[in-house]
């Protein structure tokens, strides 16, 4: 009787998303973006002036190239500038990203805070890079985007099933569970599975699916996948150094399959390793990118 009940809010839940995917409009700047970049004669003043559009977007991006963990070695202060150091595909890439996380804003209330979510988001953008880097592994804006969009799903559950979404987190502060668990009663889905189902409805490369969708067990991918592996330390650095982190991740179990993934050797090395980070993420903070 409790798995019918679990099928069929799961159900009910992916019917729902079905119709979500049409609901939130990719920016014009974004489009604009996405046909330059595909052009092979575009160059970087044509690419400046469709983002320079954008005030927002282009105050985000600046903010993200100066960004302590972001690690590029020189003052950006232009758009063609930041363009040109950071390449035309990672341009790209976090314009997607920043456009999507847009898509779901929501304003804040008692179950969902905004700032906090956004702020949770970024940092795991630019530390997911930086790590990635510090680590060895070439997937910078990959890497980037994941981190930024890991946690997609749970701003689209405030705002798609709001009631839900509060009987979620009531339980989940009233009692020491997972939050997996309790999102899965509630929804028959968890945010992972919201967040792959809508990257997948809006045809983002599979990696990208994979990490949002094993972030919290990258023992349990398919494969021994670096990027969600990457996604899941991030995202426990942030609790474990009490920097940055989320409300909703209160409690998150370390996944120690991602040791090997990494090349890290213990526990201990695992320790030292996160502890490295303590002032950088606490400097991201406190950077024009949360101003």
């Amino acid at each position: 009787m409790e798995e019918q009940i679990y099928l069929e809010r799961r159900k009910k839940s992916e019917l729902a998303l079905s119709n979500v995917y049409n609901l939130p409009a990719m920016s014009a700047t974004m489009l604009e973006v996405s046909k330059l970049l595909d052009d092979p004669t575009t160059n970087t003043a044509s690419l400046s002036k469709i983002i320079g559009k954008d005030q927002g977007l282009s105050t985000k991006i600046l903010s993200i190239a100066n960004s302590p963990l972001y690690g590029l070695t020189r003052k950006v202060s232009t758009i063609d500038f930041a363009i040109l150091i950071i390449g035309y595909q990672d341009i790209k890439n976090i314009v997607v990203a920043l456009t999507m996380v847009d898509s779901f804003r929501n304003k804040s209330d008692q179950y969902f805070d905004q700032n906090s979510f956004w702020m949770h988001s970024m940092l795991c953008g630019t530390a997911c890079k930086r790590v990635a880097e510090d680590l060895g592994f070439r997937i910078g804006s990959e890497a980037f985007v994941a981190g930024l969009l890991h946690d997609l799903g749970i701003p689209v559950m405030h705002k798609f099933f709001k009631n839900e979404f509060e009987e979620i987190v009531k339980e989940f502060s009233e009692i020491e569970s997972n939050i997996l668990d309790v999102e899965r009663k509630h929804l028959g889905l968890d945010h992972q599975e919201i967040g792959n189902f809508l990257t997948n409805k809006w045809s983002l490369p599979e990696h990208l699916s994979t990490a949002i969708l094993n972030h919290h067990k990258p023992s349990e991918a398919p494969e021994k996948d670096v990027l969600t592996a990457l996604v899941h330390l991030v995202d426990f650095m942030t609790q474990k150094l009490e920097v940055g982190g989320y409300s909703l991740d209160k409690g998150i179990e370390f996944d120690e399959g991602v040791l090997e993934i990494l090349g890290i050797a213990s526990m201990e090395e695992l320790d030292a390793f996160i502890e490295s980070y303590r002032e950088l993420f606490t400097n991201e903070l406190n950077s024009d990118l949360f101003s």
